[in-house]
C-alpha cells in the first residue's frame, strides 16, 4: 500500500479491526505508544491524533463533526460547572446550557440520520412527493454523540467535575477502541484513567490478547461465514425459501448480529487492556436470559445502561406511579429502537421489546409477586429462557428486514410454507454453516471459569504464547476470508 492510500480514505475499505491494515497501524501504534509511556502529554496528543486518523480512514471529512461535538460539550460543560460554583441557586442558566449541548449533539445525529426518516413521513401528509436527499451518515454518529452527552448531563447534575483540560476530553471522545461502534464509556469511568501512570500488568495484556482473540473468532469466522454463506441469501428474498429455511435464516442472523456486535466489543475492550485502560463489560451472554428485563441487563449493556439513566430516569422512572412507570418504559424502548435506525422497522421493534418489558414487570409484580432480583430453576428456568430467547429471535424479524412486506413474506413463509421435511437436506447443504450456528450457541452454555483459564494460560505463556495464539487466530481469519469486506453491522448505528 502506497503512503497516498494510506493517507487517502477509501469508502470501499474503510479501516476495521479485522483487516490486515489495522493490524500493521496497530503495531506500529503500539510501540509508539510505549515509547511515550512517561510523557503523558505527548502520549495524549498522539493517541488522539490517532484516533482522528483512524475515524477518518472510517468516515472520511467527517471528522469534523467529532472535533465540532466534542469542543461545544467541553465549552458548554465547563460553563455549566462554573455556574454552579458561583451561582448554585440559579439551575435556569444551567438548564439553558444543557438544553444547547442537547441541540447541538441531536441536532446533528437528528440530521444526518433522520431528515430523510421524517421527511417521508411528513411530506405525503402534506400531499408531497418526497425524494430522499443524499445525506452521508457518518460512522458511530450515535454513539459519540451519546457518549459527550452523558458527559455535559452528568456536570449538569453535578456527579462529576470537568476534565483538565480539552486535550483530556477530546482523548476521552475520539478514544479509537471504542469511538465507532461502543462500548459507550461514561466520562465517570473513562476520565479518572486519562492522566494515570501508564500501566498495562502481565493480567492485563493477557486479557486483552484473549479478548481480541474471541473477538476475531465472533466476528471473521461466526458472523461473517454464516452471513455471506446462508443468512443473507435468506433475508434477501424470504418468499423463494421454506419456512424450515426462513427459521434456521433467523436463528442465524440472531446468531451473527451477536457474534458480530460483541465481538467487536471484545476487540475494543481487548485493545484498551493493551493500552492501559479498562471499559465496561458490554455483553454476558444474553441468550441464556429468563425474561426480557434480564435480556437486557446481558444485551449492549452500556446503551441499555445509558437510555436507563438518561431517558427512563429522566422522565421519571418508577416514581411517578405505575401507569407513568409503563409509559415511560414504552417512550425509553420506542427511542431505542429508533436510536438502532431511521425506519419504522426500528421502532416497531422498540415498541415490542417496550411492550414486553412492561408485560413482565406486571406479570411479576400482580401475577407471580416475585422480588425483582427472583431467578427460577429447573424445568422453570428452561422454559422461560427459551420462550424469552423466542421473543428475542421472532423481533429481530422486523430489526434485520428492510420492509414490513419483507418482514410479514418471512412470517408468512415461517407459518404457513414451513416444509418440516427439508430440515435435514438444508442442515447437510449448509453443514459448515450449521455447525458454525451450532458451536455459536454452545458457546453462550461454556463456564465463565474457562476464560479465567484461558487468560491464566495466556498469562503464563508470556509474549511468545500471545504473539502465537494472535498468529494462529490471523491464519485462521485468512481461511474464511472473502474478497469482499464485511462491515461490522452496528457501523450503520
Amino acid at each position: 500500500m502506497s503512503i497516498t492510500e494510506l493517507l487517502t480514505y477509501n469508502p470501499q475499505e474503510p479501516i476495521l479491526f479485522s483487516t490486515s491494515l489495522f493490524l500493521f497501524l496497530f503495531v506500529v501504534f503500539v510501540a509508539l505508544y510505549y515509547l511515550l509511556q512517561r510523557r503523558t502529554t505527548a502520549r495524549l496528543l498522539f493517541v488522539t491524533a490517532f484516533s482522528y486518523y483512524f475515524y477518518y480512514k472510517s468516515s472520511g471529512y467527517y471528522f469534523f463533526l467529532l472535533a465540532v461535538v466534542t469542543v461545544s460539550d467541553y465549552l458548554l460543560a465547563e460553563l455549566i460547572y462554573r455556574s454552579r460554583q458561583r451561582r448554585p441557586q440559579q439551575r435556569g442558566v444551567r438548564g439553558l446550557l444543557l438544553a444547547l449541548s442537547l441541540i447541538v449533539d441531536l441536532g446533528l445525529l437528528c440530521y444526518f440520520k433522520y431528515t430523510n426518516f421524517f421527511a417521508s413521513l411528513l411530506v405525503p401528509l402534506f400531499g408531497g412527493h418526497f425524494e430522499p436527499q443524499d445525506i452521508f451518515l457518518p460512522v458511530g454518529i450515535s454513539f459519540f454523540t451519546f457518549q459527550s452527552l452523558s458527559y455535559t448531563i452528568d456536570i449538569y447534575r453535578g456527579r462529576l467535575q470537568p476534565v483538565q483540560s480539552l486535550l483530556d476530553y477530546a482523548f476521552y471522545v475520539s478514544f479509537f477502541p471504542q469511538l465507532v461502534a461502543g462500548p459507550i464509556v461514561r466520562a465517570s469511568d473513562f476520565v479518572p484513567q486519562i492522566r494515570k501512570p501508564l500501566l498495562a500488568t502481565d493480567e492485563m495484556r493477557a486479557r486483552g490478547v484473549y479478548f481480541i482473540l474471541c473477538g476475531l473468532l465472533k466476528k471473521c469466522i461466526i458472523s461473517d461465514y454464516i452471513s455471506l454463506n446462508f443468512v443473507d441469501r435468506i433475508f434477501d428474498d424470504p418468499s423463494l425459501y421454506s419456512g424450515v429455511e426462513n427459521l434456521l435464516g433467523l436463528y442465524g442472523y440472531t446468531l451473527q448480529i451477536y457474534c458480530d456486535f460483541s465481538g467487536y466489543s471484545d476487540m475494543a475492550i481487548g485493545i484498551a487492556l493493551l493500552l492501559g485502560f479498562h471499559f465496561p463489560k458490554n455483553f454476558d451472554t444474553p441468550y441464556i436470559s429468563t425474561n426480557v428485563s434480564e435480556f437486557w441487563r446481558r444485551w449492549h449493556i452500556s446503551f441499555s445502561t445509558w437510555i436507563r439513566d438518561y431517558i427512563y430516569i429522566s422522565m421519571g422512572g418508577n416514581r411517578k406511579g405505575e401507569l407513568r412507570t409503563h409509559l415511560n418504559l414504552m417512550v425509553t424502548m420506542l427511542i431505542g429502537g429508533l436510536w438502532h435506525g431511521a425506519s419504522l422497522n426500528f421502532v416497531a421493534w422498540g415498541a415490542m421489546h417496550g411492550v414486553a418489558l412492561s408485560v413482565h414487570k406486571w406479570f411479576r409484580q400482580h401475577i407471580m409477586h416475585h422480588p425483582k432480583d427472583y431467578k427460577p430453576h429447573g424445568v422453570r428456568r428452561l422454559v422461560a429462557t427459551l420462550f424469552t430467547f423466542h421473543f428475542i429471535v421472532f423481533t429481530f424479524i422486523f430489526f434485520r428486514c428492510r420492509s414490513f412486506d419483507t418482514s410479514w413474506q418471512m412470517i408468512t413463509q415461517i407459518f404457513t410454507n414451513f416444509h418440516l421435511e427439508l430440515t435435514w437436506q438444508v442442515i447437510t447443504g449448509y453443514a459448515a454453516v450449521m455447525l458454525l450456528i451450532a458451536a455459536g450457541y454452545l458457546s453462550h452454555f461454556t463456564p465463565t471459569s474457562w476464560q479465567s483459564h484461558s487468560v491464566r494460560t495466556l498469562q503464563r505463556g508470556g509474549v511468545l504464547l500471545q504473539a502465537l495464539a494472535m498468529i494462529a487466530a490471523i491464519y485462521a481469519v485468512a481461511q474464511f476470508k472473502t474478497s469482499e469486506i464485511q462491515p461490522f453491522i452496528y457501523f450503520q448505528f
